[in-house]
């Protein structure tokens, strides 16, 4: 209680927390205003049909903006996108430019940030025109057609708003990061999974009064999900401390050095951005199945990419793994961390310095990466398999609980370390949680 007290005695950390929260109730505000000419019965009917469809699933990560058809229905998942490709094109070096740009420091990087910003605005155009033409031609159950009067100028008003909104939470994304706590882009996930978090325990709590399920079966989900919660904490801050001695030497009249310290790497380096990634490419086929969804192969695709069928699950699971270890040869470079070890005097006990240094922790990385991604990929696929497998009435996914989680931690270290940097306690007095640093599109 004494460490929430502290954060209001901060004027700096009382406002950007107050900003943060200003910010997430315009975006939760937004995603209730619906795009006009919508018919919302049938809107609503259709996605109560689908909760356990890939479309489901993507309405549960838009917050509920995309079942209610509003102007946020495309959410952060076109920056995602262009994020992930400007990412994969600047690590494949297939544009000389980029590197250019990669290496001029903080200018380069303001303009690859341009770059993006453009890229989303393609890719918003693109994405919201499959979904308006996917509005336009959805029934539910053969009854009334979402939109009333599909014309010309609704084609037109309703992509110029999703793109619009697209760009305005975007832009609310960037704000939430330069002026408040923790990543932008990822609270603003948090906080559109979180507002369905209320609204699922009490279908619960209905469920136990009405005595569709028991009094014990509801304890037993509550206690698995706590399970997994602490799981997960458990897994997140974990860290591969690897040992580091640094030699004595003489400057002056002084002697420094002959400390041991260690190089610790985290299990889970990536956290929640390999799923927020993986999460976003697995929508791509939805959008391009979207334009023509009548077609014999647009509905196979869409069957093909069942959110529970097996090849869903697969490729899920692939992109996870994909995505930790890309995320890891992005933001660990041990060819530096040995470098700047060998240059302060710092060497692993039984490795000799410079490249055999380098290869041992690239050789650590790999081994924990894989044990992190395999995790990170149990936890999202299994409890929507076990869910579905036995009927559990608690639509509070792996991959919601992973996001919902990663995200507390990373902003509660952030808040943290105000804290501390201003001399106030953390919140545990002996020991600091461990968050993670990270910015999507980075």
């Amino acid at each position: 209680m004494q460490q929430i007290t502290d954060i209001f005695k901060i004027e700096d950390l009382k406002k950007r927390i107050f900003f943060v929260l200003g910010a997430l109730a315009v975006y939760r505000l937004g995603a209730t205003i619906p795009i006009p000419g919508i018919n919302t019965a049938a809107l609503q009917a259709i996605f109560e049909a689908q909760k356990g469809s890939l479309l489901g699933f993507l309405d549960i990560f838009s917050g509920g903006a995309l079942s209610r058809f509003s102007i946020f229905s495309m959410g952060v998942m076109p920056y995602i996108n262009a994020s992930i490709i400007m990412s994969l094109v600047q690590g494949a070096h297939i544009f000389p430019v980029l590197d250019r740009l990669q290496k001029e420091g903080e200018s380069g990087r303001k303009k690859i940030t341009q770059f993006t910003r453009l890229f989303t605005l393609f890719l918003a155009a693109f994405q919201s025109l499959g979904l308006t033409i996917a509005m336009t031609k959805m029934q539910a159950g053969g009854g009334p057609t979402i939109v009333t009067n599909p014309t010309l100028g609704f084609y037109f008003v309703t992509v110029l708003t999703l793109v619009t909104g697209t760009i305005f939470v975007m832009w609310l994304g960037e704000q939430i990061t330069e002026r408040g706590i923790g990543n932008g882009i990822s609270l603003i996930i948090f906080a559109g999974i979180v507002d369905r978090l209320p609204a699922a325990v009490m279908d619960m709590v209905k469920l136990v009064q009405i005595d569709e399920i028991s009094l014990l079966s509801g304890l037993l989900i509550v206690a698995l999900v706590l399970a997994i919660i602490g799981f997960v904490i458990w897994v997140e801050t974990a860290q591969r401390k690897i040992p580091v001695q640094y030699a004595q030497r003489m400057v002056g009249r002084k002697m420094y050095g002959g400390a041991s310290t260690f190089l610790p790497l985290k299990v889970d380096q990536s956290g929640v951005i390999a799923v927020i990634f993986a999460v976003s490419l697995m929508s791509v086929p939805y959008t391009i199945g979207s334009f023509n969804p009548n077609a014999a192969w647009a509905q196979k695709l869409m069957a093909l990419m069942n959110h529970s069928s097996i090849l869903y699950q697969l490729a899920y699971v692939a992109l996870i793994i994909f995505f930790c270890y890309f995320y890891n040869s992005v933001s660990i470079n041990p060819k530096d961390l040995a470098e700047n070890m060998k240059k302060w005097g710092g060497f692993i006990p039984g490795m000799r310095p410079g490249e055999p240094t380098a290869q041992h922790i690239e050789w650590v990385m790999n081994r924990i990466t894989l044990g992190g991604a395999l995790f990170v990929s149990l936890i999202a696929v299994l409890p929507d398999y076990l869910r579905a497998k036995f009927n559990v009435p608690f639509y509070f996914g792996g991959t919601s609980l992973l996001i919902v989680v990663g995200v507390a931690l990373d902003t509660i270290a952030q808040t943290e370390a105000h804290l501390v940097m201003r001399n106030y306690e953390g919140f545990y007095k002996n020991s600091r949680v461990k968050g993670r640093w990270f910015n999507v599109g980075s």
